[in-house]
């Protein structure tokens, strides 16, 4: 069976050329970077490479790079590495579990966390972290785009603020890396994550930008690898291939690839608005990345969707998450005021650098086809035709 791959906010599926980058170093040039022999200082110098190409993608000098096993470790460095008890903390109802559960735990340990809320396209209202701001605040964490949505955050707006008060700001790149322009600089953020597998990268590898003179308190403890802020040996292969996705990432984005895959995914929103009734995009008037679709089809579910297109090739995935064994309404789209039935009905759609246009013209043919089998088994939409009748 032709499988089509569009859950690429969930992982990106590794490029030919990080790949073939990568290679050399599982078998040849295997050195350990912190050797002085021939095979460590030629893995030094790969590692260093690698950290020149994600300061690149970011405009952060290759010495603020700090690399990590990927977004959660870098989020959890960012906020348990900076924040003590006592502290106030500044974040967003809609951000990833890899900042939100810290928030959980860093008010166990007797900090206070405020979470700002958002309207209801998803977007963080500046004034309102402002407004939130205290004495003792130290930290604001707000994403840059959200995993589920795309939503782009007014991260310049709230970084000034942060600026203006003094305080520290983190922002969650995971899902804006590789798919948008990033500027720490422009930002003016304190510390920001990205994830290797996001932007065709392999899994295992990340990085966290640490501005000059931020001082973290590193979680591993060990060597003085990473300039002490992350001990263990490094990823080498790793490295090589975030560094490398990192490059052809600049070069896409560069290249106008961004512009090409918005073009796709409106093309792709407007033939499902078009054709399938009782269908909305979710935040479709905020500026979003580029390749995320967050599309709520009324009566139907959206778990049911998704194994439906997965038997049928297609690979998607819904906005709700599993907790605790349980399916658990998404808490970023309940955040913008969705009902839990409706965040239960909305499903993602995540495009790549790899899907082509003709994948999406094929996924297309097959989104109706489930849409109405699905609402044929659903009494609510039993109950949605009689009204029409």
């Amino acid at each position: 069976m032709r499988r089509i791959y569009l859950d690429n906010n969930a992982t990106t599926p590794l490029l030919p050329e990080v790949f073939e980058a990568m290679r050399p170093y599982f078998l040849e040039k295997f050195g350990n970077a912190s050797s002085i022999h021939q095979q460590g200082q030629q893995a030094r110098s790969a590692v260093e490479h690698a950290r020149e190409q994600v300061a690149a993608l970011v405009n952060s000098r290759a010495a603020e790079i700090v690399f990590t096993s990927g977004g959660t470790e870098g989020d959890n460095l960012c906020l348990l590495g900076l924040i003590k008890p006592g502290d106030h903390v500044i974040t967003s109802t809609v951000e990833h579990h890899a900042v939100l559960n810290v928030c959980k735990r860093l008010e166990h340990m007797g900090c206070d966390v405020s979470f700002v809320p958002v309207d209801r396209q998803g977007v963080v209202d500046p004034d309102a972290v402002k407004a939130t701001l205290r004495p003792t605040t130290k930290l604001i964490s707000v994403m840059m785009a959200n995993n589920e949505t795309g939503v782009l955050q007014p991260v310049e707006e709230i970084g000034r603020i942060a600026a203006e008060a003094d305080v520290y700001f983190h922002t969650d790149a995971v899902q804006a890396a590789g798919k948008v322009e990033i500027d720490v600089r422009k930002i003016g953020c304190d510390l920001l994550t990205i994830s290797g597998h996001k932007l065709h990268g392999p899994q295992g590898s990340g990085a966290v930008y640490v501005r000059k003179g931020t001082l973290l308190q590193s979680m591993i403890v060990g060597g003085r690898h990473e300039r002490g802020r992350r001990a263990g040996t490094e990823n080498l292969a790793g490295l090589v291939g975030l560094g490398k996705a990192a490059e052809m990432a600049r070069d896409w984005l560069g290249n106008g690839g961004a512009r090409e895959m918005a073009a796709l995914r409106d093309r792709f929103e407007q033939a499902i608005l078009g054709s399938i009734e009782m269908t909305r995009v979710t935040s479709g008037s905020a500026a979003r990345t580029p390749n995320t679709s967050n599309i709520m089809f009324e009566c139907i579910e959206g778990e049911a969707f998704v194994i439906a297109m997965d038997l049928k090739g297609i690979a998607v995935s819904t906005g709700a998450a599993c907790s605790s064994g349980a399916i658990e309404p998404s808490h970023v789209l309940t955040a913008m005021g969705l009902t839990p039935e409706e965040a239960r009905s909305s499903i993602r759609f995540s495009l790549g650098k790899q899907n082509t246009a003709e994948e999406v013209e094929y996924a297309l043919g097959r989104v109706p086809e489930v849409v109405a089998k699905l609402r044929e088994l659903s009494p609510l939409w039993k109950r949605h035709a009689q009204v029409l009748k």
